[in-house]
């Protein structure tokens, strides 16, 4: 059961980057209607918002505000639609459901939701590069447009899908630190710049500070693409809103698959407990990145 304190903090989370996107994304009754619909069906449908959860409980922890997170709350989010978007294309895994409803080019048509996974990602860009409420420096938003473009593109998350589809489409046995590479790039990139898009935004944090929040944001993407690794093993397709046994059924290798879903089990929770390590300087303003934590580690969908 999720814990009831971080119920309420991911449904604020929610409420707000939801609201922000709303004003972000183009209206769709504006031309191209149909682009526009689409763009918005894959962004505002059921989510959990993690990514932009932790960019707001980062901010939390270093006492910023809110109001100068909403945008790159907003980036990683699109970016993470978008993602999902071309993932579930036939080119890519395949997949006819994402998050209990149609995917994209299914309620659509699979040209569409190619161009809408790409005015997602510029979207991204546009809202880091242009909304006026953060407060961060000429620099330090460049920074913000930097780790974005960095773990979105071929050394991040495009790179770590490349890896992925290589390797299950050749055959190719991978070992463990193999799998961990790919699943560094593919899943952790973005989970890694959520938090770090929060230490870009504070003006005058120490490097002790960011690096312990970036070790545990790297220790928790890792757990993260575990966890989803043994869901699509032992998950319930109605409650995990996607097809349970894709990657078994696609040849994938997964941590599983490897180690056995004890192990893996074991695995996640190593990982979540050093993360949780990386927060023991900070006080209670860090605690809904403690309660991640623990979601991430035990969730069930």
């Amino acid at each position: 059961m999720t814990d009831p304190r971080l119920q309420t903090f991911l449904a604020e989370c929610q409420a707000r980057v939801v609201s922000a996107l709303e004003t972000q994304l183009p209206d769709p009754e504006i031309q191209p209607e149909i682009l526009h619909r689409a763009m918005r069906y894959a962004v505002l449908g059921p989510g959990k918002r993690i990514r932009p959860a932790l960019t707001y409980a980062a901010g939390r922890a270093i006492g910023l505000d809110s109001n100068v997170l909403d945008a790159p709350a907003c980036a990683v989010e699109l970016i993470h639609a978008y993602s999902l978007v071309h993932d579930d294309l036939p080119a890519m895994d395949d997949d006819d459901l994402r998050r209990g409803r149609a995917t994209c080019h299914k309620a659509f048509d699979e040209a569409t939701a190619i161009l809408a996974g790409d005015a997602l990602q510029a979207l991204a860009f546009q809202v880091l590069a242009s909304d006026e409420a953060v407060s961060a420096s000429t620099p330090a938003r460049l920074a913000m447009l930097e780790t974005l473009a960095r773990a979105s593109g071929s050394r991040g998350m495009a790179g770590g899908q490349a890896l992925d589809l290589v390797a299950s489409r050749s055959g190719q046995d991978l070992n463990l630190a193999m799998l961990e590479n790919i699943h560094i790039h593919k899943t952790g990139a973005l989970i890694r710049s959520s938090v770090r898009m929060a230490t870009l935004a504070h003006p005058r944090l120490d490097p002790e500070s960011a690096y312990h929040l970036d070790r545990y944001a790297k220790c928790l993407g890792l757990a993260f693409q575990i966890r989803d690794d043994i869901l699509d093993v032992e998950g319930e397709t109605a409650v995990i809103g996607k097809t349970r046994g894709k990657d078994r059924a696609q040849g994938k290798a997964t941590y599983p698959a490897l180690l056995g879903l004890a192990e893996a089990r074991e695995k996640a929770d190593a990982l979540g407990k050093e993360s949780l390590r990386n927060l023991e300087d900070f006080d209670e303003r860090a605690d809904p990145l403690r309660w991640i934590a623990s979601y991430v580690v035990n969730r069930d969908r």
